[in-house]
């Protein structure tokens, strides 16, 4: 197939200085990155912050190596995973690709129909949670649908608008919170002992929550011009919307918990949050714009993911596509035990596979192949990335040995209560697949 049909072409590359942060803080103004902060509420506010802004920096550093690649390419990322893994073996990553966006549209969803849910209760008496849910779910649903309707130009309006009122809705919260403790109380609140979390599975959930968007980041800088907009501009948008938005889940967790006298983690979603707070109808429908805004996001990754595997499927169809998907696993957690057993069941699963992906394809394009990749061979059948049968095995190898060391940190309790086990994986396959290419 012909490179060109892959890369973005230099007209086609309009997205400004703006569109890029806005783009990505509105990724992270979201239901998922709040409930990420309430979770966090089990480390105390101070470490909680500190596991916060380290991890999440640390994470977008890839993000702005992987935009840099999309944005000298023009390639999105499961193209480009495709040098490092093989014209087949890309597969491979755009798989998980798929599942892992899927995941998080379904999180968002799940969130934005329990808003829709306590609507339904609020305006039709419907009080039967089942039904609300349902019926949240597909609406959501519907409204993803309109929401990527024409691809990336729907998204950059999504985003704009998004922004601006996921904005005062922050310090609509943020005022609501601080009437009922002062910032003092929230600093020296206590986890009780027994909810407590280890540092090192702290620093894992928010590097996993991070790392997701760090296999999208090709995808949006490929439409940029400017160098600073594909590295600069992704990394100041994705941190300042994780920090901002994950404080707002922290301290309102924190709030509830202190007014209430329990600390309880399934307090922490936003749906719950603003009911509790008495925000009213207004919150309820801004949470379910928040759901729209970062689902935008991850819909187009995983259509662009599916797109890599199916290249004779228009990215608009592939959008329909994993938008059924996502609404159909969004049902799971009202069958498979709490919304938070499951969220952070997927939490493990994005570090597991994520870590080795992005170490993989890094390492290949800074190192292996010194920044050199040649766009004419990508496509093409027994060309420069076919390696043997369309497969780097030796990428496959490192990412099933990344999956081992993961699991086996997870259950090194020096690794849960200091570092983790996220990033040290990463490292151990950098230093892995680069000393198999050399060889």
């Amino acid at each position: 197939m012909n490179h060109e049909s892959f890369q973005v072409k230099e007209s086609e590359r309009t997205t400004n200085s703006w569109d890029m942060f806005a783009t990505w803080i509105g990724a992270n103004a979201n239901n998922g990155t709040w409930f990420v902060g309430g979770v966090l509420a089990a480390c105390g506010f101070a470490l909680a912050t500190k596991i916060l802004v380290l991890s999440s920096a640390l994470s977008y550093i890839f993000l702005s190596l992987v935009g840099y690649i999309g944005y000298k390419t023009g390639l999105s990322t499961m193209t480009i995973a495709r040098a490092s893994f093989g014209e087949r073996g890309s597969y491979l990553p755009s798989l998980v690709n798929i599942t892992q966006f899927i995941g998080w549209t379904a999180v968002n969803t799940f969130i934005a129909a329990q808003s829709v849910s306590l609507l339904l209760k609020d305006l039709l008496n419907i009080h039967n949670e089942t039904i609300g849910l349902t019926i949240g779910i597909i609406v959501m649903s519907i409204l993803h649908i309109l929401s990527v309707a024409s691809a990336s130009k729907s998204i950059q309006l999504i985003e704009r608008i998004g922004v601006a009122l996921v904005f005062i809705f922050v310090i609509w919260e943020s005022i609501a919170v601080f009437k009922a403790v002062s910032l003092n109380q929230i600093i020296s609140w206590k986890v009780p002992n027994s909810s407590k979390m280890a540092l090192g599975n702290a620093i894992d959930y928010v590097a996993a929550f991070n790392l997701a968007w760090v296999t999208a980041g090709a995808d949006f800088t490929r439409f940029t011009k400017k160098k600073h907009n594909s590295t600069i501009a992704p990394f100041l948008g994705a941190l300042t919307g994780v920090i901002w938005f994950a404080i707002i889940g922290l301290i309102s967790t924190i709030s509830i918990a202190i007014t209430s006298g329990v600390y309880n983690a399934n307090n922490s979603d936003p749906s719950t949050i603003a009911s509790k707070l008495g925000l009213g109808i207004v919150a309820l429908l801004v949470i379910i714009l928040t759901s729209m805004t970062a689902n935008a996001v991850n819909l187009l990754a995983a259509g662009s993911a599916l797109s890599n595997i199916f290249p004779k499927i228009k990215l608009k169809h592939s959008l329909w596509i994993v938008v059924i998907a996502a609404t159909i696993v969004t049902f799971i957690p009202m069958f498979v035990g709490s919304f938070l057993e499951t969220f952070e069941s997927f939490l493990d699963y994005v570090g597991m596979v994520l870590g080795p992906i992005v170490a993989i394809i890094c390492t290949d394009y800074y190192f292996v192949k010194k920044k050199n990749y040649d766009i004419t061979q990508f496509g093409e059948k027994l060309g420069k990335y076919w390696y043997k049968s369309g497969i780097n095995w030796k990428a496959v190898i490192v990412f099933i040995a990344g999956i081992i060391v993961f699991v086996l940190g997870k259950n090194f309790i020096v690794l849960s209560n200091t570092v983790g086990i996220t990033f040290i994986d990463m490292l151990i396959c950098s230093l892995l697949y680069l000393s198999l290419m050399k060889n």
